[in-house]
């Protein structure tokens, strides 16, 4: 069996990171009673401020019956409200209630502290390096996926 090389190594340890910082990051909101997925809906209205339940799914890239779930649960939470959209009275448009806002305040304060914690030992001048590399291979899949769509 030959060894994998050092691309395959790279995409291996990239997704098994993710892996480990999705379930650690799940674990620590769980904490706050929420889940992965509610804390991302959480960072996503508060850079985007309010969306419709549509463009939500399309930002966290999940399906809207699948988010609606989510919706519901954060809204037993009180941390989201759903209002009518004045430009469409048939959508819905998703706004961070004043505990939506102390919650997400927290988590960020947590995700903020993990990622100091796991990056302690390394250098700038390496996590610049990795960034400009994720930034690449991230241009470089929006290229290749491009080309499939106009295939």
């Amino acid at each position: 069996m030959s060894r994998a090389t050092e691309k395959e190594q790279l995409f291996d340890e990239m997704a098994a990171f993710n892996r480990k910082l999705r379930s650690f990051f799940d674990a620590r909101v769980a904490e706050q009673g929420l889940t992965l997925a509610r804390a991302r809906a959480l960072f996503a209205l508060s850079r985007r401020g309010p969306l419709t339940q549509k463009e939500l799914a399309e930002e966290l890239e999940i399906e809207t019956p699948t988010l609606v779930r989510v919706l519901d649960a954060m809204e037993k939470q009180n941390l989201i409200e759903r209002r009518s959209d004045e430009a469409d009275r048939r959508a819905k448009r998703i706004h961070m209630t004043p505990d939506g806002i102390t919650t997400f305040e927290e988590v960020h304060m947590q995700a903020k502290s993990m990622r100091a914690d796991i990056a302690a030992d390394i250098s700038t001048d390496d996590i610049s390096a990795a960034l400009e590399v994720v930034r690449r291979l991230s241009a470089n899949l929006q290229n290749l996926a491009g080309e499939k769509v106009q295939s």
